[in-house]
């Protein structure tokens, strides 16, 4: 098997990648202003109790996940199809090897699904010997690539079509092609044989049923539905969080989903997947599967107030207006999940003390939390997860050269003597210091240690020639006919005059 691109927090090869930049903001540019008209008052006119509608039907489901997770299952065996239940990503391979042995089946075709992205499903059955090709496009491309998805909706965002070339012309051996609609039509030969060639086919969820039993997609390309109906067996996997209580729950997420997506009125293909193929029917797999996956979503139920996160529909809205995952890509997060809802999916799933730099990636400038359609507090959840990463600090004590800091800070804002003599000692120290170059210039202790990196990334101005206490001595210092007036103090004496 070949291995994944490792992914480790690179930002400075991203940021000063003028190209990579340029595609970053041209495509979540274009996505911001899809969803702004399609949500937009004249468009939509009861879009925000669109948003709490969603709010609260996810909070009930979550709420009451295990209720409408048994009904769920009852009605899909009703429809002659089975549940299977996994704890984590190794029982969901598990299964599917052992389906796969059972049909003597060695290729899968796979729709867009970012929960089997969560478990690295493809890799692991590579090593298996088995073949799961990806059929949607952007997804295909990042096989061939050996990349992971770099957004949750447009997973290639960050490629152009030369660079699509290049990796068509390297992993599938054809003649150098650039025209995007031309590369279409080679993945798209190339797949089609695929469907024909599979004998299970795996899709993901975007919504699950409880009352009917049906797992819904919403797509744009098709490829779900030929994965979904072409080969003999469908396994559908889905988070346990995607259950909905009732099927006339969906016009409320369909109306906010593709708008929030991708700026849609509605995806181009809505499918509602029901069970195996009837009698008479002449289409639809033989069997079918829904494996239902806690992997972690249990221990962020435990958390009353924090499993609201657990209300994601995976729409991508929150990344595309995040200002730093416009600048950083989503290949610097270190889990599937990018964006604002990863800097509180990762922690909660993975544990705050792997990546505790996660929810710091973040200005708090609140314009995640304003477009989410489900209304998740990702701001107020990103503050309470900064708090819970240094409440576990102080927990082990590693806090403490921190909190002498502070301390030592506090003491000298607070004492207007140790002010005055701090603020005349840098201003000595800095002064001699010219405009070119002369950070190199700077005394030892700020050129080393957090001060160094703080300052790797920031300016530091020059000191004024005079402080401004030095400045207000001088004007007590002149007669009262030299000082000037400002033009408001004369305007206002004119006036009380």
């Amino acid at each position: 098997m070949k291995e994944i691109t490792a992914i480790q927090p690179q930002l400075h090869p991203a940021l000063d990648n003028p190209k990579l930049q340029l595609a970053i903001y041209t495509a979540t540019g274009r996505l911001v202003d899809k969803r702004k008209g399609t949500v937009a008052e004249e468009s939509l006119p009861d879009y925000q109790e669109l948003r709490s509608q969603a709010n609260a039907l996810k909070r009930h489901a979550i709420d009451h996940l295990d209720y409408y997770l048994e009904l769920f299952q009852r009605n899909v065996e009703a429809n002659g199809g089975k549940v299977i239940w996994c704890r984590d990503g190794k029982e969901v391979v598990d299964f599917l090897l052992g389906l796969a042995k059972q049909r003597k089946s060695k290729v899968l075709v796979k729709s867009k699904s970012m929960t089997t992205e969560e478990i690295h499903l493809n890799e692991h059955l590579e090593e298996h010997g088995l073949e799961p090709v990806e059929t949607d496009l952007g997804e295909y491309i990042l096989q061939l690539a050996h990349e992971k998805p770099y957004h949750i909706v447009a997973p290639a965002l960050h490629m152009t079509r030369y660079e699509v070339a290049d990796i068509f012309e390297e992993k599938l051996k054809i003649e150098r092609e650039e025209v995007p609609e031309k590369q279409t039509q080679i993945a798209r030969g190339i797949l089609r044989e695929k469907f024909l060639e599979a004998d299970i086919g795996v899709s993901g969820a975007n919504f699950l049923v409880a009352d009917s039993g049906a797992v819904v997609l919403v797509e744009n390309e098709g490829n779900a539905r030929l994965s979904t109906t072409a080969p003999k067996v469908h396994v559908a996997v889905a988070g346990i969080e995607k259950v909905i209580p009732r099927a006339q729950d969906l016009a409320t997420f369909l109306k906010l989903l593709g708008r929030s997506g991708t700026g849609q009125p509605l995806t181009v293909y809505t499918s509602f997947l029901a069970g195996p193929r009837r009698e008479g029917e002449i289409d639809g797999p033989e069997e079918f599967y829904v494996v239902l996956l806690d992997n972690g979503r249990t221990k962020v139920l435990r958390d009353a107030d924090k499993r609201q996160a657990l209300f994601c529909i995976r729409c991508g809205a929150c990344l595309n207006i995040c200002p730093v995952y416009r600048r950083i890509g989503g290949h610097n997060y270190p889990w599937v999940y990018s964006g604002p809802i990863g800097a509180i999916l990762t922690p909660q799933f993975e544990g705050l003390d792997k990546n505790p730099w996660l929810p710091h990636a973040s200005s708090l400038c609140g314009a995640c939390g304003e477009v989410c359609p489900v209304k998740i507090e990702i701001p107020r959840m990103l503050l309470e997860l900064r708090a819970d990463i240094e409440a576990e600090k102080a927990a082990k004590g590693e806090d403490k050269l921190e909190k002498l800091g502070f301390q030592a800070w506090a003491r000298l804002m607070s004492n207007p003597m140790l002010y005055r003599a701090a603020s005349a000692a840098g201003s000595w120290v800095l002064q001699d210091a010219g405009d070119g170059g002369w950070a190199s210039q700077l005394p030892f202790f700020l050129n080393a240690g957090p001060t160094k990196g703080w300052l790797s990334q920031r300016d530091l101005p020059l000191p004024a020639p005079k402080s401004f206490r030095q400045l207000w001595k001088d004007r007590l210092r002149q007669p009262p006919s030299s000082v000037p007036v400002r033009q408001q103090d004369a305007t206002d004496e004119g006036h009380s005059a």
